[in-house]
């Protein structure tokens, strides 16, 4: 982008900058200035239900929020005057006051909106959550006696009414079933990272987004901290979405306004950064209004850093650490150089293009693990590794890790893993995976693929189904058997000799690993038993510990012919 083209509309590429100025992080965006003063004027008299004195928001809320409450409520463009912010996502970590604020909001909106007869929907992922927000609004309401003339309150029904336009503020549950036959004008959604484990949670969004198409529109407020677990499913997309829009990635004219909370990438992974309390205050818009510093240093002295998988859930909810490389004291070390070492030119075909030699491993337990595949190739001329994954699920892993499901979902849209429909299909896949690298005459004579010999009959009985057995096929020992190959990845991964395919599927995996050592032994395990699969890096281990042995394919390569492909790639 030239730099007197004007930016993507709400790309707010300074928002460090902004947050470091104590400013929210968020565009700049025009609003209707007589809609936005009456909104804080009315916002601002609202008292909060749970502290003592009930002060106003006037008093209490940060200036964070009422920037968020402005530009959501008023935003119109000077030429069209027509709305600008359809959706907002709030990225804000815990005991920000974001279910409070969000409560006044609703009843703003609520005030604010002539519509007679609408449907405005509070939704969270619980009918706890979900409730939340309305006794905090219920209470507010109790407060003042001339909203209590102005808004109806039914409890049992969970709703409330503004009396002049018959306009409901609603309690749901989220599901399948919150709008059946409404448009809602308004939605806000609490805790949007937990439905990132919801099956179906998609299907479900573009239902609530449905309204924002008709004459009146709908609006969509999203208000979260980050998830306690790597980002998944409905989650995952309208976080990265949102991180798109912020960053000018996203078009010419995105409808919803980031305003993300967070560090920046290479600070997220930087222990010795987030660790340092004086840091903290960057992602804490309400420091010193609902979070008493004293008190969190505390919490995070006493409960945060108890465990290292204490460690990561409290910095994900206090901080918005984002789960993943990188954050777990456990977490095996050469994590925190995998994603430098990502390069989205590395597929099979390339590996089968460029590399002398080629091995292959293979890993996989029972029907509720996966079934993972490595091939590492050696580029012939640089002596680089190449490596490239795939992975096959049995579909009842979807029903037994209901926490993963959506996970494994994006993986198989993505292409690096396959939810299979049939028994034996990952088996035979793999296998036919097995032959085609055969084929390119770039595996070794023997020793080429290697498996964990105490799992693999079902795996022998595919390869033997194509002819594929004899010395190629070795077993490699598992657990400390593997600490050679480990540490010469790890090595290997430091120096960026490595080069892989920036699977996502592999960032999740290897996020998913820790080392343990007892005396020299060293081993690879999961960070959480049962849900965390690492089949796909134990595969890869087992591939490397094959091209450790320094091997000769079978065929060698035509170097006349690759350096001549090599000039056509180039």
């Amino acid at each position: 982008m030239l730099a007197t083209e004007p930016l993507p509309r709400f790309a707010c590429p300074d928002w460090w900058d902004r947050i470091h100025a104590g400013h929210t992080p968020m565009a700049d965006v025009p609003v209707n200035e007589a809609r936005a003063a009456k909104a804080l004027a009315f916002f601002k008299r609202l008292q909060l239900p749970d502290v003592p004195g009930n002060p106003t928001m006037e008093e209490a809320c940060g200036e964070w929020f009422l920037d968020i409450l402005m530009v959501f409520l008023a935003s119109e463009d000077p030429e069209t005057k027509e709305r600008l912010v359809w959706e907002l996502l709030c990225m804000v970590p815990k005991k920000n006051s974001k279910s409070t604020y969000v409560a006044g909001l609703a009843l703003t909106a609520l005030y604010m909106e002539e519509t007679p007869n609408g449907q405005m929907l509070l939704i969270g992922p619980s009918q706890n959550i979900s409730e939340r927000c309305f006794e905090q609004a219920v209470g507010m309401i109790r407060l003042n006696e001339k909203l209590a003339a102005i808004f109806k309150v039914q409890e049992s029904e969970k709703e409330i009414t503004r009396y002049k336009t018959k306009t409901t503020l609603s309690v749901k549950t989220f599901g399948s079933k919150i709008l059946t036959g409404e448009i809602p004008l308004l939605t806000i959604i609490d805790e949007l990272h937990e439905l990132g484990r919801v099956n179906g949670a998609a299907r479900v969004m573009q239902q609530i987004r449905g309204g924002g198409i008709t004459p009146q529109g709908g609006q969509v407020l999203f208000i979260t901290t980050q998830s306690d677990q790597a980002p998944t499913g409905v989650w995952k997309t309208e976080l990265d979405k949102a991180r798109d829009i912020r960053d000018g990635k996203a078009g010419r004219s995105p409808i919803m306004l980031p305003v993300l909370y967070e560090f920046p990438t290479a600070l997220q992974k930087d222990q010795k950064f987030w660790r340092n309390a004086k840091n903290w205050p960057l992602v804490l818009p309400n420091l010193g209004r609902s979070i008493n510093n004293q008190r969190l240093l505390d919490d995070y002295e006493n409960n945060g850093k108890i465990t290292p998988e204490a460690e990561q859930i409290w910095v994900s909810q206090h901080l918005n650490i984002q789960i993943g490389l990188g954050l777990s004291g456990e977490t095996w070390i050469g994590a925190q150089y995998w994603e430098a070492c990502a390069d989205e030119q590395v597929t099979l075909d390339y590996i089968l293009r460029v590399c002398d030699v080629v091995t292959i491993g293979i890993d996989g337990g029972g029907l509720d693990d996966l079934l993972g595949a490595a091939v590492i190739g050696r580029h012939a001329q640089t002596r680089q590794w190449l490596i490239w994954t795939r992975a096959w699920a049995a579909p009842i892993v979807l029903q037994r890790r209901k926490d993963i499901a959506e996970n494994l979902r994006d993986f198989e849209r993505e292409g690096d893993l396959v939810i299979c429909d049939r028994p034996g299909q990952g088996h035979a896949e793999l296998a036919e995976l097995v032959q085609q690298v055969m084929q390119s005459g770039l595996l070794p004579e023997e020793a080429g693929v290697g498996l964990d010999h105490g799992q693999v009959a079902p795996v022998l009985e595919a390869l033997a189904d194509l002819g594929i057995e004899g010395p190629l096929l070795v077993g490699i020992r598992q657990g400390g058997g593997l600490r050679g190959p480990i540490w010469n990845m790890e090595l290997k991964l430091q120096a960026k000799q490595v080069s892989h395919a920036g699977a996502a599927m592999m960032d999740w995996v290897v996020g998913n690993a820790k080392a343990t050592r007892v005396g020299s032994m060293v081993t690879i395990e999961k960070v959480q038993q049962g849900t965390a699969k690492i089949d796909p890096l134990i595969a890869t281990f087992n591939a490397a510990e094959l091209m450790g042995r320094n091997p000769v394919a079978f065929k060698p390569v035509d170097y006349d012919a690759y350096l001549k492909a090599a000039v056509l790639v180039a």
